[in-house]
């Protein structure tokens, strides 16, 4: 009888193994992964001996061991199943035989860190930088300015909202086409072109129509970057990868908020508004950011030669064969589209009818509504309690440092421990105990340092976001896949920021008691989601189980050779719970 191993369990078989984006699949006549030689007698490395964590490589960590792990590639008949697509950017590097040792994997993975992830974080920041900073603008004299009030407010970041909603699936769709080197650096310099423009606001319509702008062009940035990063790294190095990723966000609201600070005393400098400065100054900041991206974002692992780059690019040949075959060893459907292939309709339709996936979606529509309402009214609440202009754009600090610190936390938990619903559900469980006290109690009414105290520690919620990315990736299975399903996630989270936009009302100022009973229920309601999600994904493998193992040998054979499955609808995949 066939056995299926655990994710970081690895087995070869006499006849065939098959690796998917999860799990590894042999059998009977298997062998346990203590033989580490493949079909022609190479040598191959072993799983366990992958230290991800720096704290992890003590004395039993040797870099001279080998670190080319056992694939669908180590047998020339199902290699043939997996062969990468002719046009494929980086076939010439493709090597089945190629090995490499521990110690020049993670050298690789630390140059790709220090060319590819670090820029990727700047430019994460510069987005957050462009569409957060109207959070620093109505610390000021924003709303009077304009005629407006926190309504008006609402509709901004509703009508933000919608339009990143709906720029996302269109914008990843043109990045899968020109590629995401070309698509992200044009995004960045329209959108800072936006931005700046904020410094001529005249009053509300001119106000929803810039948010509108900004967030069309803003759309599609965070799938994108996800597709471009998955270039690079296996799953989950592109989880914890993310976790700092979205730390720079948070890293942006802190840098935010002292630009804020000063920038907000440029108020009445050549007769206007603080604010107006605010947005300029970013605006025009992110634009030079922008084009600098044209020049430092490579196609992909094997394209960074060009002018800005250098004629030599930033890999050496041997950098490149094992940043290739590291990669498609773990996942081989990365080789089935090359990185300027467009989605036709038909592989979009199957992406969007993906089932499987709505699972995540869901939880996307809903994990982050009963944290982003309070976030959003942060510093209005902090100048509801007494708080001053200035002071008040340094006080959300403390809540955006403790965010950084527990995010990073549950990520990296999240891949030591696996199990990666759980950390949905405590986070969750975070959330419960503030949320419930703001509607109990009216922190208007207490002291103002107390009632900043218990903002603050909601505030520091530990989120999943980065979890959840990498979840949906794992559960794709497939470049096309992978594409659509990023945008749809973010979609979601969108739709979730609408919502939470839509919370507070002003008929509920200033305790927003039926507002806060909304988030408590939301918060309920997301416990059983992830609840939920960890049941389905269970027992959707336990059926591919039962209907894998009922299959003979021969069954199997036919079956990988034969199969229209694609994706995360193979038989000898496994969801990642």
């Amino acid at each position: 009888m066939a056995t299926v191993l655990a994710r970081n369990t690895i087995e070869i078989s006499k006849e065939h193994a098959t690796v998917t984006g999860q799990q590894i699949f042999a059998d009977s006549s298997k062998e346990e992964l203590s033989a580490e030689v493949d079909t022609h007698g190479q040598n191959l490395g072993v799983p366990a001996e992958e230290k991800r964590f720096w704290w992890q490589r003590g004395k039993s960590y040797d870099p001279n061991a080998i670190a080319t792990l056992p694939s669908v590639y180590d047998d020339p008949e199902t290699a043939k199943l997996y062969q990468p697509r002719s046009d494929w950017e980086n076939l010439h590097r493709f090597d089945p035989s190629a090995r490499w040792t521990w110690g020049e994997e993670y050298a690789v993975l630390r140059k790709i860190d220090l060319k590819i992830m670090i820029f990727a974080c700047i430019m994460f920041m510069s987005l957050e930088l462009d569409r957060a900073n109207i959070q620093q603008a109505v610390t000021d004299n924003f709303l009077e300015d304009l005629g407006m009030d926190t309504n008006d407010y609402n509709w901004g970041n509703t009508v933000f909202k919608l339009s990143f909603l709906c720029a996302e699936l269109p914008s990843q769709l043109v990045s899968k086409w020109i590629g995401p080197d070309r698509w992200i650096p044009a995004q960045m310099v329209l959108w800072s072109i936006v931005a700046a423009s904020q410094f001529w606001l005249s009053g509300r319509s001119s106000f929803l129509t810039c948010r509108a702008l900004l967030a069309l062009l803003q759309g599609g940035f965070i799938p994108d970057m996800i597709l471009y990063l998955s270039y690079f790294y296996k799953h989950a190095e592109l989880s914890i990868r993310l976790g700092f990723w979205w730390t720079a966000m948070s890293i942006a609201d802190i840098l935010a908020a002292f630009f804020g600070f000063g920038l907000l005393h440029l108020r009445g400098h050549l007769g206007y508004s603080g604010w107006r400065w605010l947005f300029l100054v970013e605006g025009l900041l992110t634009l030079v950011l922008g084009l600098l991206a044209f020049g430092l974002m490579p196609p992909s692992p094997t394209q960074t030669k060009n002018w800005f780059r250098g004629k030599n690019g930033w890999f050496t040949e041997r950098e490149e064969t094992i940043m290739v075959n590291r990669i498609i060893r773990e996942d081989p459907s990365k080789g089935t589209m090359h990185n300027r292939q467009p989605i036709t309709p038909r592989l979009l339709w199957e992406s969007l009818s993906d089932y499987d996936l709505w699972p995540l979606y869901l939880l996307g529509l809903n994990f982050q509504t009963p944290y982003t309402t309070p976030y959003q009214y942060l510093t209005l609440t902090l100048k509801q309690l007494g708080f001053g202009t200035f002071k008040t754009n340094l006080l959300v600090i403390p809540s955006q440092v403790g965010h950084i610190i527990t995010m990073l936390s549950f990520t990296y938990l999240s891949e030591v421990l696996g199990q990666l619903w759980i950390w949905g559900l405590l986070a969750q469980l975070w959330v419960m105990p503030f949320l419930s006290y703001i509607y109990a109690v009216d922190i208007n009414s207490i002291n103002k340092w107390t009632a900043y105290g218990i903002m603050t520690l909601l505030l520091s919620y530990p989120s999943v976001h980065a979890i959840q990315v990498g979840w949906n990736s794992r559960n794709s299975n497939s470049v096309r896949s992978r594409t659509v399903s990023a945008a749809m996630y973010n979609m979601a989270c969108q739709s979730s920021g609408i919502i939470a936009s839509n919370i507070y009302r002003k008929d509920d100022r200033p305790r927003y008691r039926r507002g806060n009973r909304v988030l408590v229920a939301l918060n309920v309601i997301n416990v059983g989601l992830y609840a939920f999600a960890k049941l389905y994904y269970t027992l959707r493998n336990r059926y591919r189980d039962r209907k894998w193992e009922s299959m003979t040998a021969g069954e199997r054979t036919h079956y990988l050779a034969t199969t229209k499955d694609k994706g995360n609808k193979r038989l000898d995949f496994r969801f990642a719970t």
